[in-house]
């Protein structure tokens, strides 16, 4: 049964860096693609950014480009999501998700409807 555990998440000031964990359990690295989604206060679940555990590409919204850093290491079985520069828009539930599944696009990885284990999320807050 595959087991994902989010961590990392806080309050933080707009200019500020986080950094979250997704840990995984239950799977092969091999072939997944692990996503991050993220839902603010009234607004619908988007996506943020896809990592393959295989070949390590990654995908991202054009909303966090240059800004946010996806990452594995299969070794620990842990995804990262590096946060620079956070906005007060960035104030949300992350998510992390996995698919045995690869993608080859940004817009086929958020497609939550591939995604059968989710993580419980961690609060981020970004505010002054």
């Amino acid at each position: 049964q595959v087991r994902l555990v989010e961590s990392g998440g806080g309050l933080v000031q707009p200019g500020g860096s986080l950094r979250l964990s997704c840990a995984a359990s239950g799977f092969t690295p091999d072939y997944y693609t692990i996503v991050w989604f993220r839902q603010a206060p009234g607004k619908e679940r988007e996506g943020v950014s896809c990592i393959s555990t295989g070949d390590g590409s990654t995908y991202y919204a054009d909303s966090v480009k240059g800004r946010f850093t996806i990452s594995r290491d299969n070794a620990k079985n842990t995804m990262y999501l590096q946060m620079n520069s956070l906005k007060p828009k960035g104030t949300a539930v992350y998510y992390c998700a996995a698919a045995p599944k690869i993608f080859l696009l940004f817009r086929e990885c958020v497609i939550e409807e591939e995604y059968d284990d989710w993580g419980q999320g961690t609060q981020v807050t970004v505010s002054s």
